[in-house]
């Protein structure tokens, strides 16, 4: 299969891998950059996997407080050096993690966080959901497989849409980050505060709020 200069290209500041390396990844992936990307991660070849190994102790903790004070943000974000945690290109990464937590609500920083418990639970009712629907049982654990994992997209932070862009995830920006900076970066962890939380109120979409103040 042919492999497209552009998407060599992409692939290459994404990850920082080596201009052949990302072409054979291209190829093994048919052309999908998000898989050739994990691909050269796997094998130990892209910029933030040579790097993810490397201790991050600096950094910064970034607030984000959305208009009107209905909601708080407080993430800390690692890298390796104070010189590049005090950077314009670091603080706005991490006041971008600050407002994707504000907008998409995350419950964790990655999957590995999740409780086992929470994920047999929601496992248990997706596939009394699948039964309820008429859908054979042979198919119904790759089913409730494939339903889990829109689950991890939802309450994980790396596994999220960006709210700025929602042609990545937050773990490709994160990646793309730590190869254009050249230092590990971690997202560490992160609070959550919404006025009211737990009370009953009115719903509103925080999501359009953000996006429409960053783009004001």
């Amino acid at each position: 299969m042919a492999v497209d200069a552009k998407a060599v290209k992409e692939l290459r500041e994404r990850t920082g891998a080596g201009m052949l390396d990302c072409k054979k990844a291209l190829e093994e992936a048919n052309n999908d950059i998000t898989k050739a990307a994990e691909l050269l991660r796997e094998k130990g070849l892209s910029a933030a996997a040579n790097k993810a190994g490397r201790i991050a102790t600096e950094g910064v903790v970034e607030s984000y407080i959305h208009a009107g004070g209905r909601i708080g943000v407080l993430v800390e974000i690692n890298c390796e050096t104070d010189f590049v945690g005090k950077t314009d290109s670091f603080k706005e990464f991490a006041r971008d993690i600050a407002m994707q937590i504000a907008a998409a609500n995350p419950r964790y920083v990655r999957r590995e966080e999740v409780p086992q418990e929470d994920v047999e639970k929601e496992k248990e009712i997706l596939k009394a959901q699948a039964l309820n629907e008429g859908k054979p049982e042979k198919i119904i654990e790759k089913m409730v497989e494939g339903r889990i994992g829109k689950y991890y997209e939802e309450y994980c932070l790396l596994e999220q849409n960006f709210v700025k862009d929602p042609d990545k995830t937050i773990s490709q920006l994160l990646n793309e980050k730590i190869s254009t900076i050249g230092e590990n970066i971690s997202i560490r962890r992160f609070a959550r505060f919404e006025l009211g939380e737990g009370l009953e109120k009115k719903v509103d979409n925080f999501v359009e709020e953000v996006m429409a103040q960053v783009n004001n």
